[in-house]
């Protein structure tokens, strides 16, 4: 099984990392043949508006939906997650893969940042970073919360994807990354 980091913009790197301590080598996608050779994928923190520009710049949007609509497992963190959304509050229009909205920016600008913990349903109690992190809302009938934070959902899954509003890959933490490859895409 072939894991891909979408290495357009983001922490590119540190999902690199707590990837290999999970046991898997990971490759960058930034063209659509690279999409098409990994089996899952990891859609990083970073700059939402800034990776969907790049998405379509490199001609990666079509792709990325076929190939999520078609069950290619996903773990998506904070940027990443608004890149996957169906609906968001502002900035450029998403993939719409993923049905809930993303409220952008929900816990307060860079200067609000925070660590906390987070239990998240499956995985166990993470270090999490929340950075200019969204908030999840009205997730559609096929999204399961996993974790909620301050009563606002922030962590999801929907069938192949994961998506969380925080960051675990800046704290040292790789048990959303165990979850993520031996869970979903284990079952797939």
């Amino acid at each position: 099984m072939t894991v891909g980091i979408l290495a357009l913009q983001g922490d590119v790197a540190e999902h690199r990392r707590a990837l290999r301590a999970c046991g898997v080598e990971p490759v960058d996608v930034r063209s659509g043949a690279e999409l098409d050779a990994v089996d899952a994928l990891v859609i990083p923190g970073g700059e939402s508006t800034t990776m969907l520009k790049l998405i379509d710049r490199y001609d990666l949007r079509e792709g990325l939906v076929k190939r999520i609509e078609a069950g290619m497992p996903v773990l998506a963190t904070c940027a990443g997650a608004i890149v996957l959304a169906a609906r968001v509050s502002d900035g450029e229009p998403p993939l719409g893969v993923l049905d809930l909205t993303v409220i952008r920016n929900a816990y307060g600008s860079q200067r609000e940042s925070f660590e906390t913990e987070v239990s998240v349903d499956g995985v166990g109690t993470v270090a999490a970073a929340f950075i200019r992190a969204p908030a999840f809302a009205d997730p559609g009938p096929g999204v399961t919360v996993l974790a909620r934070w301050d009563g606002r959902p922030v962590a999801v899954r929907a069938g192949n994807i994961v998506a969380v509003a925080f960051h675990t890959e800046i704290t040292g933490t790789t048990d959303l990354h165990r979850y993520f490859v031996e869970t979903i895409v284990g079952e797939h």
